[in-house]
């Protein structure tokens, strides 16, 4: 019999509990300010976007938060999800190195945004919410948002980045399929949006702007609120499934990891792998390298500054500290939408800081070859935001065929990407090329 690659946990071995990294931080997270008095900002003051109960996870100290079970109901649709060991890729890379990977597409929505789309569509349920407002780049969120709402009863408003809207339109079909209302950002319905427009009639839009939009929408209506797929600490928190998940996986297959890779954008599903390994490594002295992988057009983390800053364009949001380029800035029309981000999950900014994790950058050409070679040795089609941590793999594992040493590697396929088929066209045709900041 074939050795086994695929790694797969019962119902039962689900996580009960989510993780929060808060708790063994050895240093203290610098709080949110208020962007007027530079103060930290109380939780009164952020009930006017957020649920109260959101709103109190957000700064909870403890370090398990029951997983609540009608949460747990819903993620039972899909999770656990599975551990794959990428042998043929192994193959094709003539490596030593044994490379795993968790694989977050088989969720409906494909990716690990319904992980915590869920749990907000759940808590603002429960604090009498009618309607939700978001943003989103590649999709991957609003699709996962608009499921979520749907399961629970709430009305969903997308604001998709117009570069996104563009590209990917059968992202937005899904979004519309689960009945959210989704627009392209920036959009003639808000203010910020019109303003914009009026400067820049073909602005592409950010993730920053959507954001923006999404708020106005947000403080300006009845029984509206807002939430956010990325960034935030209670974000990361519901995403720390995955990583609970990949150390039991990890004992099945009898290997420990030595290098753990994720890509980053606003952090989620990097928070959501490396979180709960992060936890080993403090608490068990475990020597894991763990490497973030960035887009080289937004390079956030790579180039940007550790400082507070805003998390939107319009700075409607309170300052935040974490690794940024500027809420200001314009990323490229990359095809990694899910990815162009001014700034970085000032969770993950503080594991940079502390040293627990490192970070790297790539171009688009080197991620879309990396997928194609993934896809051709693996089958699955990754999407462009975690085919950014592909690359890194590749790069890793043919430093193990060079050295000669053998290396357990560790990654999060956060989403496939059979809605990407358009970015595929155009790296295939042979249309696609790098772009640098700016461009």
């Amino acid at each position: 019999m074939s050795q086994p690659i695929q790694f797969t946990l019962s119902q039962a071995d689900a996580p009960q509990q989510w993780y929060n990294l808060l708790a063994d931080f050895p240093e203290p997270l610098p709080p949110p300010l208020h962007p007027g008095t530079k103060q930290p900002v109380t939780p009164e003051m952020m009930t006017a976007i957020f649920p109260e109960n959101l709103v109190m996870q957000e700064m909870n100290p403890e370090r398990w938060v029951e997983i609540p079970e009608p949460v747990r109901e819903v993620y039972a649709l899909y999770r656990p999800t599975p551990l794959l060991r990428a042998v043929r890729l192994e193959k094709a890379l003539q490596t030593p190195a044994h490379i795993y990977y968790k694989y977050e597409g088989v969720s409906p929505a494909g990716s690990h945004k319904p992980n915590t789309a869920i749990a907000q569509a759940y808590y603002n349920k429960v604090a009498g919410t009618k309607r939700l407002a978001t943003e989103t780049g590649a999709g991957q969120w609003g699709s996962s948002l608009a499921f979520a709402c749907r399961l629970f009863g709430l009305e969903c408003t997308v604001y998709m980045v117009r570069v996104s809207y563009d590209q990917k339109p059968y992202r937005k079909l899904m979004m519309q399929a689960w009945g959210a209302t989704v627009f392209p950002s920036p959009s003639d319905r808000t203010d910020f949006g019109r303003k914009l427009l009026q400067e820049d009639p073909q602005s592409p839009g950010s993730l920053g702007i959507a954001i923006s939009e999404a708020i106005e929408d947000t403080v300006k209506s009845q029984n509206t609120k807002y939430s956010l797929g990325s960034v935030l600490n209670h974000v990361c928190l519901h995403q720390t499934v995955i990583g609970q998940e990949a150390i039991k996986q990890m004992e099945q297959a009898g290997e420990e990891p030595e290098v753990i890779i994720g890509c980053i954008g606003g952090g989620s599903n990097f928070a959501g792998l490396t979180f709960p390994f992060i936890r080993r490594r403090l608490a068990e002295k475990k020597s894991y390298r763990i490497i973030a992988v960035e887009p080289a057009s937004c390079p956030s983390v790579t180039k940007g500054e550790l400082r507070y800053d805003f998390g939107d364009t319009a700075e409607m949001t309170p300052l935040l500290m974490m690794y940024t380029l500027g809420h200001k800035f314009m990323p490229p029309r990359i095809h990694a939408g899910g990815l162009r981000y001014h700034g970085m999950a000032p969770m993950v900014s503080h594991c940079k800081k502390l040293g627990l994790i490192e970070a790297t950058a790539y171009p688009q050409m080197k991620i879309f070859e990396a997928a194609v070679l993934f896809s051709r040795t693996e089958g699955i089609l990754p999407a462009p935001e975690p085919s950014h941590a592909i690359a890194a793999v590749i790069d890793e594992a043919i430093k193990c065929r060079q050295e000669g040493k053998k290396k357990v590697i560790l990654f999060n396929l956060c989403g496939h990407g059979m809605l990407d088929l358009a970015a595929y066209d155009t790296f295939l045709s042979g249309k696609m090329k790098d772009v640098e900041n700016g461009d």
